[in-house]
């Protein structure tokens, strides 16, 4: 089994940033891809950011420019710097990561969830 911890939520006033964190923990070989989702009330839950083994990233349009997905291999962990945080910003954000572990097994994993508040 793996365990995603994620870290870095917060309340921050519109411009301001904040870093997420999120770590794999468990029976890991190797991960593929690593991403941030977020989910606002009300609101279904998108992709904000992924980040492949091959350091390819995506964004979706409303935050290019403004966050940035990285990732440590070597740490089991995924990062997303966001920058000039605006009102819309605000939501609960998960990592998700594909993992292969042991005997050629592949799953994929969710955190519990930072929240993230933007607000004056």
């Amino acid at each position: 089994q793996v365990q995603l911890v994620e870290s870095g939520g917060g309340l921050v006033q519109p411009g301001g940033s904040l870093r997420l964190s999120c770590v794999a923990s468990g029976r890991i070989v190797f991960i593929y891809d690593m991403a941030w989702y977020r989910q606002a009330p009300g609101k279904e839950r998108e992709l904000v950011a992924a980040i492949k083994s091959d350091g390819r990233m995506t964004y979706v349009d409303s935050v290019k420019g403004r966050f940035t997905i990285s990732r440590d291999s070597a740490k089991n962990t995924v990062y997303l710097q966001m920058n000039n945080l605006k009102l819309e910003d605000t939501a609960v954000y998960y990592c998700h990561m594909m993992v292969a572990g042991p005997g050629s097994t592949e799953n994929d994993y969710w955190g519990q969830g930072t929240q993230v508040t933007v607000s004056p």
